[in-house]
């Protein structure tokens, strides 16, 4: 039965290399707070993906789409995968910059990369990939397209972050 399971891959599928252009990526800065650290002050690893994902909300309503109208329109998107490599550990007090941009849309598969570094971009803390999908939340089920406006919206983000 245990050997049925999926692989994670390699730790090395989640570096980003270091000549890999930062720029052109949705930008959300965050400050450590007490609350986003563990007893010893450095930044607890759940924290992390709180940031990951305030930075996509705040990306998609960068671009017209906010996250309420898509549950309105009975639209979730919920994380089906999720992988992080800690590189460098945030303290309290600390300012970073967690930067993600959409990579792929594949069907109703939405995929994300994600780096989150220090201001000056020197350090790099955590890098990271999430996939989500449409679900419908009246059936519960896996939408079979996504919703129109939504797939012009997300068509827009694309090309404003892989140029």
């Amino acid at each position: 039965m245990f050997e049925e399971q999926a692989k994670l891959p390699p730790t090395s599928a989640l570096d980003i290399p270091s000549n890999r252009n930062f720029e052109s990526w949705f930008e959300y800065p965050v400050r450590v707070q007490p609350h986003h650290t563990d007893y010893a002050g450095i930044v607890w690893h759940g924290t992390y993906i709180t940031w990951l994902e305030e930075a996509r909300i705040e990306c998609l309503r960068s671009i017209g789409i906010e996250f309420a109208d898509l549950v309105t329109l009975g639209c979730d998107l919920p994380v089906v995968e999720l992988s992080l490599r800690y590189h460098r550990s945030i303290q309290l007090g600390m300012a970073a910059v967690v930067k993600t941009r959409m990579t792929e849309v594949t069907g109703v598969r939405i995929n994300w990369d994600y780096a989150i570094v220090s201001t000056d971009g020197q350090q790099l803390y955590v890098t990271a990939k999430v996939a989500l999908v449409a679900l419908d939340r009246e059936r519960g089920k896996i939408m079979r397209q996504l919703p129109p406006s939504f797939k012009d919206a997300l068509a827009k983000i694309y090309s404003l972050h892989n140029n």
